[in-house]
């Protein structure tokens, strides 16, 4: 097969665009995201929160390989077309098995899991052969989730206690694969100087999977909110909690989403920047909107008395999270500590010792303020020049 399958370089936006069929592949992750959440909501405990952490990892190395993938792919060629709608297919047979991955659905899970990231890797190794640098991270690769693979299989058939460890183990080793360069015995690692990103495509792509996390937040308190009755109490516990989803999307699109993909486009290494800013500290933002989107549902339906031991979780946790990655996203992309962010981060670790004397919905409309406050101080800094250099590249971009 020759380059015909891979995306031109250098044509501008029209090379980088974002297709509608990756689109369409992205639909999958709203479900995927909805059952995460479910997961977490249905189990609080330590236990819980592990499982969901995992199966967090997972679901998000599903869809950024695929991002990778297609950012050297052109889904526009019909048989790349058809393998995304392939692995669209996995994917939402992997899905569908979230909730009980640990228990019933544990050998659909992973061997669906793992054969899903060997057939992308083969598949990419197949079309851009041609490519020396694609070649070379594509073998790396391969092999890599050959292991995972087998790995994510053994597990399935063991018991639950076992599967828990041996899954852990599972995505541990495949997070570290990217900071690692997919080393391998006597062929050494791959390095990001070989990896060519079309930087813009790849920001495109993560913006959109924040739209869907938030989306997926919204829809959530939308059809909470659908079955409760017509209160004062209830519609202030959707008004915050559809305060807190503004606040999250104002705060990554407002402020530093389009610097990135700025920068990212003119870096002379993207693909480090792209393996940094968006393959690892995307994972924060993502796992904070959907641990928020728990605790938003634990309001609607408990918003008086004391808060629980979970619900004070969910609710500091998400947030935190959140103004974590936002932080460190901003710092890889701008070189720069953002004071509000950071001093967000601090506020949600200061409610926790006041916390068990609030009311769910009072520690929820805290948290909510801290990060309307963020959203409105980084605005006022860009808006009043304490950031010059940044507002005139988001000018450029």
């Amino acid at each position: 097969m020759s380059d015909r399958l891979l995306r031109a370089r250098g044509g501008g936006h029209e090379a980088g665009r974002v297709t509608y069929v990756e689109l369409f592949f992205d639909l999958v992750f709203v479900f995927a995201i909805t059952q995460l959440s479910h997961t977490l909501l249905h189990d609080s405990s330590p236990k819980g929160w592990l499982e969901t952490g995992i199966l967090l990892l997972g679901v998000w190395w599903q869809w950024i390989d695929t991002a990778w993938v297609t950012n050297w792919l052109n889904p526009e060629r019909r048989p790349v077309r058809v393998a995304l709608l392939a692995l669209m297919l996995a994917s939402l047979v992997i899905s569908t098995s979230l909730p009980t991955a640990f228990t019933d659905r544990a050998v659909v899970f992973g061997l669906a899991y793992g054969l899903t990231h060997i057939a992308r890797s083969a598949f990419m190794l197949w079309a851009g052969h041609s490519n020396r640098p694609v070649r070379g991270t594509f073998i790396r690769l391969l092999i890599w989730h050959l292991i995972i693979a087998a790995a994510w299989a053994f597990g399935a058939f063991t018991d639950e206690h076992t599967r828990l460890w041996v899954w852990g183990g599972a995505i541990l080793f495949e997070s570290c694969g990217a900071l690692a360069g997919f080393w391998l015995p006597f062929i050494g690692r791959a390095h990001s100087a070989d990896w060519n990103v079309e930087g813009a495509h790849l920001a495109e792509r993560c913006a959109l999977f924040i739209i869907i996390a938030l989306g997926e937040s919204i829809l959530s308190t939308g059809a909470s909110a659908a079955g409760l009755a017509s209160t004062p109490l209830n519609w202030t516990a959707f008004a915050v909690a559809f305060l807190g989803s503004v606040a999250m999307w104002w705060i990554y699109f407002s402020n530093v989403v389009e610097l990135g993909a700025q920068r990212i486009s003119h870096a002379t290494d993207p693909g480090a920047l792209a393996r940094s800013a968006y393959t690892y500290l995307h994972i924060p933002i993502v796992a904070g909107i959907i641990v928020t989107a728990v605790g938003d549902e634990k309001v609607l339906h408990h918003p008086t008395g004391h808060a629980d031991a979970s619900t004070i979780a969910v609710i500091l946790i998400g947030g935190g999270l959140y103004l974590l990655g936002a932080a460190l996203f901003k710092y890889a992309i701008s070189g720069k500590v953002s004071a509000p962010r950071v001093a967000g981060l601090l506020a949600m670790g200061a409610l926790w010792p006041v916390a068990g004397h609030l009311s769910p919905l009072a520690l929820s409309g805290a948290t909510t303020a801290v990060m309307v406050i963020v959203a409105a101080w980084e605005g006022w800094l860009i808006a009043h020049g304490a950031h010059g250099a940044e507002a005139a590249e988001r000018a450029k971009a």
